[in-house]
């Protein structure tokens, strides 16, 4: 009874998110549900003391890094940064090799510190223009920009800015940059089967006489804009390559800044000091000095166009990272609940079967981002309980927390793009497609990105990489 309820509360949760349903209700009443389930009168203090409490610790260490890449994000939008990137690649690479170029373009863009969501939005008018001239069915458009948004860029690459590479820095006081050898080796086995995959789909449906598609029967085409050439390309990559180049640095410079386990701020108008654990956030410091750096270096080569957009502009990144950065933290309550209840410890204990530690972790966190439809949600769940379990069982067979750290931020984005994902919605959405139309694509890069996790497992116990 005890797991029946543990699983019903998951599996509400998964049916309110692909209904479309909002996460920021719908995570406090069921888990509030579960735990009336369990005992009716621990609900208020479960609710107060556990569920809020954790919502607002992780608040506390991530909305900054929500906010800053949302509005880095923006910025390269409405500075024209981005339409001089894709310009660039597409004229280098040519309209022939569409998949490649766009693939290129949005991991270019995602890996150097825009949201994922800020990508979609920036890529797809170059994209439906590309696939457009050279009759490429538009079935594949999401994919493509998927392929380079949701998998490798997203938490494979070492010192990716995004908050699946983040959140276990908290948790195993590593960097982002954690395993980098691994993180390669994974990026390069996801980026070569899939576009294997989707240059073989694309002579299949072309062979099969299925093309673009007919103009007047497609969904959400985007308006013809002129390519911007007041912008130089290099210019427009520089931003991002400061966020990239800042990110490295700050990672060495911060632990050689600050000496010690814990920095202890005493101000005059404080009644007591206040303690901060490095390991904790330290890679957390250097994501936001990064973002910061990358700001300003926007602000400085495009300052009179940024200011004229500006205000509405940041209200909109403001509005995306409260609703992205609310959207996890309150999964992440949720799973502090769920983790609390007698069911889950009886997974816990049943998990705790499978071996070998990167394997179960692997399990663990892409069964749980499946579950949720969200890579960094299931990821929060799953480390808030049972990352010391993970750590324990890492140390005892002599694994690095780096390796533990790769794993888990590669297994996040697994299974997580099920029909659900609120990411997987908003790409269909931008493209005017259907999950009939197009999903099975982006479901075949999700089996190639989880069994990748797998891969690189192997990897490590085969050659020791890390």
């Amino acid at each position: 009874m005890a797991v029946a309820i543990a699983a019903l509360s998951l599996i509400l949760l998964m049916i309110a998110a692909y209904r479309g349903m909002s996460v920021i209700v719908m995570a406090p009443l069921l888990a509030m549900l579960a735990v009336f389930l369990t005992d009716p009168t621990a609900v208020p203090a479960a609710f107060s003391g556990l569920f809020m409490e954790r919502v607002a610790s992780f608040l506390k260490l991530y909305f900054p890094v929500f906010l800053l890449g949302a509005l880095f994000g923006k910025l390269v939008e409405i500075s024209g940064f981005s339409r001089a990137i894709v310009t660039a690649v597409i004229g280098f690479i040519g309209a022939s090799r569409a998949i490649p170029a766009i693939m290129i373009v949005t991991a270019l863009l995602t890996y150097g510190g825009v949201s994922v969501f800020v990508a979609v939005f920036a890529v797809y008018p170059f994209a439906a223009e590309m696939f457009r001239r050279a009759d490429i069915p538009k079935r594949l458009v999401p994919a493509t920009i998927g392929l380079g948004a949701l998998t490798f860029t997203m938490d494979a690459l070492p010192g990716t800015p995004q908050i699946q590479n983040i959140i276990p820095t908290s948790f195993f006081g590593t960097t982002t940059w954690a395993a980098p050898l691994l993180g390669v080796v994974g990026s390069a086995c996801i980026v070569a089967l899939g576009l294997a995959y989707l240059g073989w789909r694309r002579r299949s449906l072309m062979a099969a006489g299925e093309g673009y598609g007919a103009l007047e029967t497609l969904v959400n085409e985007p308006e013809r804009h002129e390519e911007d050439a007041r912008i130089h390309p290099l210019i427009a990559l520089l931003p991002l390559l400061v966020v990239g180049l800042g990110n490295l640095l700050l990672t060495l410079a911060i632990p050689r800044w600050v000496s010690g386990e814990e920095v202890t701020l005493s101000l005059p108008g404080m009644a007591d000091p206040v303690a901060v654990k490095v390991a904790q956030v330290s890679a957390l410091w250097a994501v936001e000095g990064a973002l910061l750096l990358g700001i300003g270096t926007i602000l400085l080569f495009a300052f009179p166009t940024v200011a004229r957009r500006f205000a509405d502009g940041s209200k909109a990144a403001v509005g995306g990272a409260l609703l992205a950065g609310m959207n996890t933290a309150v999964e992440y309550g949720f799973g502090a609940v769920i983790a609390a209840l007698p069911g889950f410890l009886l997974v816990k204990e049943a998990l705790r079967a499978i071996p070998n530690p990167l394997v179960n972790e692997a399990m663990t966190v892409t069964s749980l981002a499946g579950i949720t439809g969200s890579a960094s949600g299931g990821l929060s769940i799953a480390l808030a309980a049972m990352a010391e379990q993970f750590a324990a069982a890492g140390d005892a067979a002599g694994i690095p927390r780096e390796v533990l750290h790769r794993v888990a931020s590669m297994a996040s984005g697994g299974m997580d793009s099920l029909p659900h994902n609120g990411a997987v919605i908003t790409l269909l959405a931008v493209t005017g497609l259907t999950h009939r139309q197009a999903y099975k694509d982006i479901f075949v890069l999700t089996l190639i990105k989880t069994m990748t996790v797998f891969v690189v497992i192997a990897v490590y116990y085969l050659t020791g990489l890390v």
